[in-house]
């Protein structure tokens, strides 16, 4: 069973629902992505922490939470990272908030 209070913590942040917002449009935001398509592959970390303009490390942290919690699919390529949204993980989310509220 998804840990819903988890959940709504890693929310429970400006930074990560920055994240999430960009991430439903991720070309719009980082279509500057030479690496591939952020559509497709998901973003690089990278660019998250330009973005954010916080430390790359602080950066990892927040994705992290929001990996934890479901909200995030994280690939690897080498040594990058790349990130997108669960829309599955997410839709429940959203279920549970409505149903429960």
């Amino acid at each position: 069973m998804t840990d819903r209070l988890s959940q709504s913590k890693a929310l429970a942040n400006e930074h990560r629902l920055a994240i999430l917002d960009w991430l439903k449009d991720p070309q719009k935001h980082f279509g500057h992505q030479e690496s591939g398509d952020p559509g497709e592959i998901g973003v690089c970390v990278t660019l998250f922490v330009e973005k954010l303009e916080m430390s790359q490390p602080t950066v990892s942290r927040h994705l992290e939470l929001l990996q934890r919690a479901g909200f995030l699919r994280v690939s690897r390529v080498g040594r990058w990272s790349y990130f997108s949204r669960d829309e599955d993980a997410l839709a429940g989310y959203r279920r549970w908030l409505n149903d429960t509220l």
